[in-house]
C-alpha cells in the first residue's frame, strides 16, 4: 500500500444560508469547473471518525487547539471498492491530509476491533493508527454522512465545496453496513469551504464573499456528536 500526503494548505470555512448557496454557486459556475469525480455535480460522503475515551479530538476542536489531528475512514457514493484511511492535521490555521487505501476486509477488521494485522502492515499510516488505537485507546466513534458539491479552479490549486445534509450514525460505527441508519445532525447546516495553496486568486475571493458571513470553525464531526 502507498501513502499520499498533501502539503499544508490554507482553509476558510463558513456556515451560509440557502440563499447564499444559490448565489455563490451561480457565480462559481461562471469561473470554476465542477470536480470531474462528482456525479451530477455532487457526491455522497460517508466517514467514520475516531476518538479516545476522553474525546480528545472533539475537545481539541471545540477548544480551538492550535495543533491537532484526527483520523477517519472515508468512502464515496456508498462505493466500497475504494476506501481511504485519512489523518487530518492542523497547525497554525493550515491543514494537511495523509491518506492510505484500505481494502473492504481491512476496513471491517478495524471497525470490529481486530487490529493485530495492522502492526505488520507496510503502510506507515496504518501502523500509526494501530499504535494510537493500542496506546491512546483510539476507537471508532461515530459515522458522519453528508452531500458535497465540489468546484475546482486551477490557479492557486483552489477547491471550493458546499457541504450539507449532515447526518449522524449515533452509536452505529459499522461503516460498511448498508443497514446502518443515520439521522439529521440537529438543524440544517450548509458549509462553504475554500482551500488553496500559496495564494487565493482575487476572482475566487470575490465570488465567495458573502456579506455578514465570517470565517468560522464548524466541525461536522462535532455536530454529529450532539447526541453523545
Amino acid at each position: 500500500m502507498s501513502i499520499t500526503e498533501n502539503k499544508y494548505r490554507h482553509e476558510w470555512k463558513h456556515e451560509i444560508s440557502k440563499a447564499d448557496l444559490l448565489s455563490i454557486r451561480s457565480r462559481l459556475q461562471a469561473v470554476a469547473r465542477p470536480d470531474p469525480h462528482a456525479k451530477d455535480g455532487k457526491y455522497l460522503i460517508r466517514s467514520l471518525y475516531f476518538d479516545d475515551p476522553n474525546d480528545k479530538a472533539l475537545r481539541e476542536k471545540t477548544d480551538g487547539v492550535n495543533r491537532r489531528e484526527k483520523f477517519r475512514i472515508r468512502y464515496y457514493n456508498f462505493d466500497t471498492s475504494l476506501i481511504h484511511l485519512e489523518k487530518k492535521c492542523r497547525i497554525n490555521g493550515l491543514g494537511s491530509k495523509y491518506s492510505a487505501v484500505l481494502t473492504k476486509e481491512e476496513t471491517q477488521k478495524i471497525v470490529d476491533g481486530d487490529t493485530g494485522w495492522m502492526k505488520e502492515s507496510d503502510n506507515p499510516l496504518v501502523k500509526e493508527l494501530y499504535c494510537k488505537m493500542i496506546s491512546g485507546r483510539l476507537k471508532p466513534r461515530t459515522i458522519v454522512d453528508y452531500t458535497r458539491e465540489p468546484f475546482i479552479f486551477g490557479p492557486g490549486n483552489v477547491r471550493v465545496t458546499f457541504d450539507y445534509g449532515i447526518r449522524t450514525g449515533l452509536s452505529c460505527t459499522d461503516l460498511l453496513n448498508p443497514e446502518c441508519v443515520t439521522i439529521p445532525a440537529g438543524d440544517e447546516h450548509i458549509i462553504l469551504e475554500v482551500k488553496w495553496d500559496e495564494f487565493l486568486p482575487d476572482v475566487i475571493r470575490a465570488v465567495v464573499q458573502t456579506e455578514g458571513v465570517r470565517v468560522g470553525a464548524f466541525s461536522k464531526y462535532a455536530q454529529c456528536r450532539i447526541y453523545g
